[in-house]
């Protein structure tokens, strides 16, 4: 080959489709690196402080002085009834046993339930308590002792009411895969405190993880370093956090220094923003073995903290993830989440009936968040932390009957037009109670409080306005609370 072919073939070469997208992709991807950097003035505006991409957890401002620094939140997969713990409603146990009206049914949609079933009172009795007197069941006799801590939302509405969807729709503000979870959007606007320690942490408890899977704690289109870390509460906390047999700390921080060279070689060769957050994810991996050791080892807490939670160390318990909880955010942890799988009470077996398996799903929970609000005021973390409470809908006041029969333990079908979450700490309104539903609990009287309504509002208790918090994708400026109009509830805060 001649001096013009060679000249003719590089020519021809530097046309091919394959080199023109990697040339593309370098440069895509220098650009959104010199974006990160530079920071223009719209983008500034948008998010509270520049994000380092090679440290895209440190702390920045939030867009206004927040009331709260963390999250708890605390989600009950399945979705508790709410006629059992919280919404006293003596038209319904006077109405227990007859057929629901039609107007209840026509043109709805349930997941079970079939021809006309029968309207079913609370399965447990209510009592007056706190200093509000406010009307509680039987079934949480240690929260009864925290309930004036409390604001209660009790028209909580979803347009959902299949469980991944609703749990999706509830995480990350959309039903469909691929939007980045509360979590997730917190830690981007925010960073977090401790950058020894993830800024969004995921405990499970119950056996199993969401119906949704690990979608509802993922990161969406947002940057792959702000989804949740899901710990264990035994062994490596994370997996393959420990050095191997044969393997120091000295030999291991080596090894990351190497494999982060060669990250930052290929970050400069394509430009792609993920290399950085994998050089990052390997640094607080490292940065990891130590903190989350601690941070994770409920065995350091005295027999009388653990004897409050009901805790026991070494073995996977809801109580065990609230000690967890409240020791993550002493640390600095921004977004704690809780997912305790089982609180499906359709009726289909004894485990999931609210005459069966629902009362057993409430005494692992009850003592664990009394504790957990406890020992967050008692050690001045409860005025800057902010604890939710809730499942992805809320039950019937009908009781499910299954092929349109009645079934043989009682249970609740999904229902998605108004049920009840509770706040608590971080600047909301102790011992209120925010809406109102008819009398026997099927619909709002006051104005719903939509999932981007609690998304707003939660958002807002962190110094973060939901119209600015954004991030471009696919030509749009996304949000958490999406494009529909959405309202920050002021009347759940102090």
């Amino acid at each position: 080959m001649n001096l013009l072919q060679q000249l003719q073939h590089d020519q021809l070469q530097s046309q091919t489709r394959r080199t023109f997208l990697t040339g593309g992709m370098a440069g895509l991807g220098s650009l959104w690196l010199a974006d990160q950097l530079a920071q223009p003035a719209a983008a500034s505006s948008a998010r509270p402080t520049p994000i380092d991409p090679a440290r895209p957890l440190l702390p920045r401002r939030p867009h206004f002085a927040p009331r709260a620094k963390s999250v708890i939140y605390l989600h009950m997969a399945g979705a508790p009834s709410q006629f059992e713990l919280f919404t006293h409603k003596p038209d319904l146990q006077r109405l227990h046993g007859q057929d629901c009206p039609q107007e209840f049914l026509e043109g709805k949609r349930f997941a079970f339930i079939q021809g006309t079933p029968q309207l079913l009172g609370p399965c447990y009795p209510f009592h007056q308590t706190g200093d509000s007197g406010v009307w509680l069941s039987d079934r949480l006799p240690h929260f009864e002792r925290v309930i004036d801590k409390c604001c209660f939302l009790h028209t909580m509405r979803t347009d959902q009411f299949n469980h991944a969807p609703a749990q999706l729709l509830m995480h990350t503000g959309d039903q469909r895969l691929g939007f980045g979870s509360i979590g997730s959007w917190v830690t981007y606007g925010l960073g977090s405190e401790n950058q020894n320690l993830p800024g969004y942490v995921v405990l499970v408890s119950g056996g199993k993880v969401p119906s949704a899977g690990k979608s509802v704690w993922g990161s969406g289109f947002l940057p792959s370093v702000y989804q949740g870390v899901q710990c264990r509460s035994k062994g490596d906390p994370v997996l393959f956090l420990s050095n191997p047999d044969g393997v120091d700390a000295k030999l291991r921080g080596r090894v990351i220094e190497a494999i982060n060279r060669v990250n930052q070689r290929t970050h400069q060769e394509l430009g792609d923003p993920e290399t950085v957050t994998r050089i990052a994810q390997y640094e607080m991996a490292y940065r990891m073995q130590m903190a989350a050791a601690d941070a994770m080892d409920v065995r350091r807490e005295s027999q009388r903290t653990k004897d409050e939670y009901g805790a026991q160390p070494g073995v996977e318990s809801f109580a065990n993830n609230c000690l967890l909880a409240r020791r993550l955010v002493e640390r600095g942890v921004r977004y704690v989440q809780l997912y305790d799988w089982g609180w499906d009470s359709h009726g289909a077996a004894e485990s999931e009936a609210l005459n069966g398996g629902f009362a057993d799903k409430c005494r692992s929970i009850d003592q664990p968040i009394a504790a957990l609000l406890t020992d967050l005021e008692r050690r001045g973390l409860l005025d800057d932390t902010l604890v939710v409470w809730g499942g992805e809908f809320g039950r019937t006041p009908m009781r499910e009957n299954r092929g349109g029969r009645e079934m043989r333990f009682i249970g609740r079908d999904h229902h998605p037009h108004a049920f009840t979450i509770w706040m608590a700490g971080g600047g909301v309104k102790a011992g209120a109670h925010v809406g109102e539903t008819d009398p026997i609990g099927y619909e709002p009287l006051t104005e719903p409080i939509q999932v981007r309504d609690l998304h707003a509002t939660l958002l807002h208790q962190l110094g973060m306005d939901h119209q600015r918090l954004i991030y471009p994708h696919q030509g749009l400026n996304q949000k958490l609370t999406g494009v529909k109009p959405a309202r920050v509830v002021e009347e759940a805060l102090a």
